[in-house]
């Protein structure tokens, strides 16, 4: 059975200066949007609609404020509210971990919104240049969390060549559910998506596909990750992480509809 590696979650110093691991991932994500952005403004039906690398740099800095502040008020407010309200001054320490991706999502959402004010597009459309770019960042936080030790998997069968005991938990079995969610939240929903934006779409359509296939994905992994509270539903028990899931995918099938209804071509 595996065991947890524990690795330092400070990367290196600088003087007094402690550099993590989870801030180091959450870098990553913000160099692979505008890598990936980049190549994104160069796909010939993207270029025809105006989109040019010089809009990723001012677009990034709004997105990385929407992120931050949206995933951490997503994570006091969706998650914990009760334990910060008594530790206000935890709601800052977001080098210790904890956002939320369904407050970061809103919180990207306002800063797209803002963001197409300034410049005159439309924030579906923001959304649409987007939406690709955004999984790869997702899995790279999911990274972040798995070395700090943070969202312990379900117990699982001691038989799972991957089964590991997890710190500061107890000595039983888990799921590795930060991997899974890095994975097929992350790794898997990009390429569905990037293969998918590569043509040109209906306006709508590739947020649309982002939106239902997180949804979607983000219901499955949650099965093998321990809840932060469940949630009664129709006589069923799901998750926190379930329950915000389901409004994306009435999004992602909303957006869809339309996109296709007013362009079946």
């Amino acid at each position: 059975m595996l065991i947890h590696p524990m690795p330092d979650p400070i990367a290196f110093s600088l003087g007094p200066l402690a550099v993590r691991w989870y801030g180091l991932m959450y870098l990553f994500a913000f160099a692979q949007f505008i890598l990936l952005g980049r190549l994104r403004a160069r796909q010939p039906h993207i270029a025809a609609a105006g989109w040019k690398k010089e809009d990723l740099d001012d677009m990034l800095l709004y997105g990385v404020m929407g992120v931050v502040i949206g995933g951490r008020l997503g994570e006091v407010l969706f998650y914990n509210p009760a334990w910060y309200f008594s530790h206000p001054l935890e709601i800052f320490a977001v080098w210790k971990g904890g956002m939320s991706f369904h407050g970061g999502f809103l919180g990207v959402m306002f800063a797209m919104w803002l963001w197409g004010r300034k410049t005159g597009r439309k924030l579906m459309d923001v959304m649409d240049f987007i939406a690709p770019l955004v999984p790869l960042g997702y899995a790279a936080g999911r990274i972040g969390n798995f070395i700090n030790a943070e969202l312990p998997g379900r117990v699982a069968d001691a038989s799972l060549p991957w089964a590991m005991i997890w710190p500061n938990v107890d000595n039983l079995p888990r799921h590795p559910s930060p991997i899974y969610q890095a994975l097929i939240d992350g790794v898997l929903l990009f390429i569905i998506l990037w293969a998918y934006s590569r043509k040109p779409r209906p306006r709508l359509a590739v947020s649309g596909v982002f939106a239902l296939g997180y949804g979607l994905a983000r219901f499955f992994t949650e099965y093998f990750r321990t809840p932060d509270y469940t949630v009664q539903l129709a006589g069923w028990s799901i998750s926190a992480g379930q329950m915000l899931s389901l409004p994306m995918v009435a999004l992602g099938i909303a957006l869809l509809f339309i996109a296709y209804r007013k362009n079946p071509a």
